[in-house]
């Protein structure tokens, strides 16, 4: 095939002007001669040259005014057209003013023809727009014939889908062909837009399968997450890239760019339908309240701040001992919210004295708990810490409520809590059965949270095998069967705010976590998300069960079930209660084992506390079989 050496400067505008202004002068001659049949008396030719001077000048200006020969001609879109039908319409409606004028001052005598301008109207807009279209179309001919072109697929063929089109025209960076339109419009499915042809969704399988199609864009904003989900299963099956145009206000001064279409991510795979919320009630609880947030800068924690934030909370306490992250955090919210909104404080919640300073300082109403150790390999190793920080921790802000009338306390618990193999999931147990305890005996309600893995979170698998594919892999995959429920971070925390102000205290609320999935086919979606293929591009390593690990999680004890609520994604557990006497005690023997820094006893007495707990690929293995 050969090549042509296309240059991508861009005219002078100079000469665009110019040829505009030949063309409205070769239209009002051709004007002239159509309307006296090419045959102009000698009372029409006297005046023609002031004429044809006094309308070319109309014209300049107006072009001038709305700087029509600005544009880069080769990029020439519909509303670059529409405006130039505006600029000769609004010149051709002062002509027909000078005429009027004329009419009465002199001697009852049209300076231009009425026929005439309503020709050299259409003449000029028509020819205007034709040479754009000209150029533009022996530009894409010349790109097409100068490298192989990548032929696209756009979902959606509304304004969006237009406007992506004329992104993808415009980039002189890439060489695109627009294949198809799909859209699930009934009234568009048949029709043409701008020359390309519009498919029904029971289309795009078959012009995926031809393997000319290698790139799908999403131009529609009103998506079901359902359907989402479906092209992009169908182009992961064809091997086709996916790629969304973004909301118009990540626009860039309200025009798109090739560069601001992103590429598909494996949330947007996982994701549900929005989750309806009683916003009401939410405001209602949140809405002039002093909120503490502890774990404020993590993945949870943070969104937590997001979405109270927007409920107009009075004042926002965010603690955390992340020195990092927590710096970031207040960079984030001196540029959203005002400095008086909230406060930023690094504090460890073990600290009970600093503790203490802050519920009396600020008098918080509510509280969300969301900080703890949460890496099951690294708590395995620390049985000391996971209790200080997971138990006593929250032991701490939990009584500092009581004793500073918070209404309510909102615990981010975890599904590994539910027949824990490790000492993460016991510790965040034993958590729970403290706050359950403690719920009834004052004026605060406690709540407590149960949910699954959140994408992207930190530590989760998809940033480690986003960053395991940067660097051309392998993605480390600990067994083939592992499986794990998976939510947004958004949807988490939506959950997180309607469960906190619905309850009554004494809750553990679930939330409907979806299907279960495999980690390893999460893998291999993200390396096709990627553009790479597996065992060519990159491989997939398995490591084996790190100490602690379930290859399933549960959401329920066996000897738990649950009763539904008002919101169809939110479940109340029915769990064995205790007595706040009987959590004293074993929380008194926690601490003397901490104080004397023994892991092992501290594993025993978990043991003991959560007779469920049986360790998995761990160490501590060995207590169960001796029990």
């Amino acid at each position: 095939m050969r090549n042509f050496n296309i240059p991508y400067g861009n005219t002078p505008r100079w000469i665009i002007l110019m040829i505009d202004l030949i063309i409205v002068a070769s239209s009002i001659l051709l004007a002239y001669l159509l309307r006296f049949n090419f045959d102009i008396p000698e009372s029409e030719l006297s005046p023609l040259p002031w004429v044809l001077a006094y309308m070319v000048l109309i014209r300049l200006l107006s072009f001038l005014i709305s700087r029509t020969y600005v544009g880069i001609v080769r990029y020439t879109s519909t509303e670059d057209v529409f405006r130039i039908f505006l600029v000769t319409f609004s010149g051709s409606i002062l002509f027909s003013l000078t005429n009027i004028t004329t009419y009465f001052f002199l001697n009852s005598t049209f300076f231009i023809p009425f026929s005439i301008i309503i020709i050299e109207f259409i003449a000029s807009t028509g020819a205007l727009s034709l040479f754009r279209m000209i150029v533009k179309l022996a530009y894409l001919e010349l790109i097409s014939v100068s490298g192989e072109q990548s032929n696209v697929i756009i979902f959606g063929a509304g304004e969006a889908g237009v406007i992506t089109k004329n992104a993808l025209e415009r980039d002189p960076g890439v060489n695109y062909k627009i294949h198809a339109f799909i859209d699930d419009n009934d009234n568009k499915i048949g029709k043409t837009l701008e020359g390309v042809s519009i498919y029904g969704f029971n289309r795009i399988e078959e012009l995926l399968s031809t393997r000319k199609v290698g790139i799908v864009i999403i131009a529609t904003m009103r998506l079901k997450a359902e359907r989402k989900q479906e092209i992009i299963e169908l182009c992961l099956r064809y091997d086709a890239r996916v790629l969304y145009v973004p909301p118009v206000s990540q626009w860039i001064n309200g025009e798109l760019s090739f560069s601001q279409i992103k590429q598909v991510n494996i949330e947007d795979l996982l994701e549900r339908e929005i989750i309806r919320l009683d916003e009401e009630n939410i405001s209602r609880q949140l809405a002039g309240t002093c909120v503490l947030i502890t774990g404020a800068s993590g993945s949870i924690g943070s969104e937590i701040v997001r979405q109270v934030a927007g409920y107009d909370a009075r004042k926002l306490i965010l603690v955390d001992q992340a020195e990092s992250p927590l710096f970031y955090l207040d960079l984030e919210c001196k540029e959203k919210y005002s400095s008086r909104q909230v406060e930023i404080i690094i504090a460890d919640i073990y600290d009970r004295g600093r503790m203490e300073y802050i519920f009396r300082t600020f008098k918080p109403d509510v509280v969300f708990h969301a900080a703890a150790y949460k890496h099951v390999p690294m708590m395995e190793n620390h049985p000391v810490e996971a209790v200080k920080t997971n138990v006593f921790g929250t032991k701490i802000v939990a009584d500092l409520s009581v004793k500073h009338g918070v209404k309510k306390f909102i615990m981010i618990s975890t599904d590994k809590a539910v027949n824990p193999t490790s000492v993460m999931g016991a510790s965040k147990r034993i958590a729970e059965m403290y706050i359950q305890a403690l719920n009834g005996k004052e004026s605060t309600r406690f709540i407590t949270t149960r949910f699954g893995n959140v994408l992207g979170s930190n530590g989760s698998v998809i940033p480690l095998f986003r960053e395991q594919i940067e660097k051309g892999g392998p993605i480390t995959v600990t067994h083939p069967d592992i499986t794990r429920f998976f939510m947004t971070i958004p949807e988490a925390c939506q959950l997180v705010l309607e469960a906190g102000a619905m309850g009554n205290g004494g809750e553990i609320f679930i939330f409907d976590m979806g299907k279960s999935i495999k980690i390893v086919d999460l893998a291999k979606k993200m390396i096709k998300l990627s553009g790479l293929e597996l065992g060519k591009d990159i491989q997939i390593k398995f490591t084996g069960l790190r100490p602690g690990e379930k290859l399933y999680e549960e959401l329920l004890n066996d000897r738990e079930n649950t009763i539904p609520t008002h919101h169809p994604q939110i479940m109340i557990a029915r769990v064995a209660e205790y007595q706040q006497k009987y959590m004293d005690e074993v929380i008194g023997m926690l601490r003397e084992a901490i104080e004397e820094n023994s892991d092992k006893e501290i594993v025993v007495l978990m043991k003991k506390i959560v007779p469920e707990f049986k360790s998995q690929n761990s160490v501590y293995e060995k207590l169960d079989n001796k029990e």
